[in-house]
């Protein structure tokens, strides 16, 4: 079952992100897609809470 995006959700794949984890492992571990990960990492998602805003 996939993982819903909350903002508790998109704080611990942006922390995962900042140290460095690839995307697919994140998106492994939380049940994603890889492609929701690169948008968090992007800011097209969760951009209110990583303070990144789609450009």
């Amino acid at each position: 079952m996939a993982t819903k995006l909350n903002d508790e959700t998109i704080r611990k794949i942006w922390a995962l992100l900042r140290e460095g984890h690839y995307q697919h492992d994140i998106a492994a571990m939380f049940g994603l897609n890889q492609g929701r990960v690169s948008e968090i990492n992007t800011g097209k998602r969760g951009g209110h809470i990583t303070g990144l805003s789609a450009s």
